[in-house]
């Protein structure tokens, strides 16, 4: 009993260091983002002696931080709504029925993470210029969701393959239609599989920095990650507006990490009851 209460507390002390490891640089742009530039360069891990929110006030008025926020907003979440319903359509497609050429598709599909898509980013760019798609953030949700899709057909047809064809046979007997087994049935189990693609995918689009410099040109397109890039000077940087930036830009993936890791326990929870 002493031995199981020992490796018991040793289990939690790590975890609270690592929980502590994890958070501790959230803390430290927090309280950077309250200091001046001199606090930052004379002692950076030290708490601010008074709090300023001077930093804030230039962000919001020396640069356009909200159209940015808005436009990664807007990127971030209709490419993660388009990979979730072109992702749920195809799995469910290729996990409930036994075509001939179900393997071969799901191979198709596969073959988007085997590829990495920045070494095709010249014909990329050409065919953007060809659809007259650059210089639009819409060009990003194509791409987004392109990348996206691979890896959530991966995730969300195994865990439609786990899901017991009994729920899907009662639910047509009762005379429900495709679509209503898939919605009304099959989809309330998924909610596990559907917060970790929405996760993973509002994550890359939010954080993503590459597409947006090689697409957008007009500054009021930019996404938070290149428009933040005007805070870096040849000669200086003023680090408080930049901590600044990067708090509020953490802001929604936290947001939306709590809500999918809560659907995340109730998805598991409503699985096994049922």
């Amino acid at each position: 009993m002493k031995t199981n209460k020992s490796v018991r507390g040793l289990q939690y002390a790590a975890a609270y260091l690592g929980a502590l490891v994890s958070l501790y640089p959230i803390f430290l742009m927090l309280t950077s983002s309250l200091k001046t530039n001199i606090q930052i360069l004379k002692n950076p891990m030290s708490l601010p002696t008074t709090l300023s929110f001077a930093a804030y006030s230039k962000l919001i008025h020396q640069i356009p931080f909200f159209t940015y926020f808005w436009n990664s907003l807007v990127v971030s979440v209709v490419s993660v709504v388009l990979i979730l319903l072109f992702g749920v359509m195809a799995s469910f497609y290729i996990a409930r029925y036994p075509f001939r050429w179900n393997g071969a598709l799901f191979f198709f599909f596969l073959l988007g993470m085997m590829i990495p898509i920045k070494l095709g980013i010249v014909p990329l760019f050409l065919l953007m210029k060809k659809l007259s798609m650059l210089n639009n953030i819409w060009s990003l949700v194509s791409v987004y969701t392109a990348i996206g899709l691979p890896l959530a057909i991966l995730i969300l047809t195994g865990f439609f393959r786990t899901l017991p064809k009994e729920l899907e046979e009662a639910a047509r007997i009762d005379g429900s239609s495709d679509f209503g087994v898939m919605w009304h049935v099959l989809l309330p189990l998924m909610r596990p599989a559907l917060g970790t693609v929405m996760i993973m995918n509002f994550i890359t689009a939010w954080n993503d920095f590459f597409f947006p410099l090689i697409f957008i040109q007009d500054d009021a397109k930019k996404t938070i990650p290149v428009g933040m890039l005007s805070l870096f000077g040849q000669y200086s940087t003023d680090l408080s507006m930049l901590f600044a930036g990067l708090t509020l830009a953490s802001v929604p993936m936290m947001i939306i990490f709590f809500l999918a890791s809560k659907q995340f326990m109730e998805g598991m929870t409503a699985g096994a009851v049922k």
